[in-house]
């Protein structure tokens, strides 16, 4: 299953994009990142079996535990693609809030783009790590 990280923004040369590199490619199951300008550009379009998920102020707070059970749960199910949608400073109107299957946010907090995009690549390594009873994640 394909982790899709669609994010608006350009992470450029920096730690964040340090962060998220590192932990992208801990992760063993195929991963795709795509930048889009802050305003308009192309969203790729989405394929049969996919699952889309923004990040979002009004999203559900998932445990870690959760998350990976998700996403193991749609790993399962077939699904070809999760695809997780970052949007800009504005983030997303209830139309697009609408058409997501899951809204999660990390926390009440307001986050910047960039740590954003580099806590969603960890919870992506540490819900995979959790399916693959790997040792990272400690419960408690």
């Amino acid at each position: 299953m394909l982790l899709h990280i669609v994010a608006r923004g350009r992470i450029g040369r920096s730690p964040e994009a340090e962060l998220v590199d590192r932990y992208l490619k801990r992760i063993a199951w195929p991963t795709r990142v795509t930048e889009l300008p802050d305003a308009g550009g192309r969203v790729p379009p989405r394929e049969g079996q996919s699952r889309l998920i923004l990040l979002d102020e009004k999203g559900e707070n998932l445990p870690s535990m959760a998350f990976a059970e998700r996403l193991g749960r749609w790993r399962d199910d077939g699904v070809r693609e999760v695809r997780f949608m970052l949007g800009a400073a504005d983030g997303f109107d209830d139309a697009a809030r609408a058409e997501a299957d899951l809204l999660v946010s990390f926390g009440r907090a307001t986050w910047p783009h960039l740590m954003a995009r580099a806590m969603l690549a960890e919870q992506l390594f540490r819900a995979t790590s959790i399916l693959a009873n790997h040792p990272y994640h400690r419960e408690g």
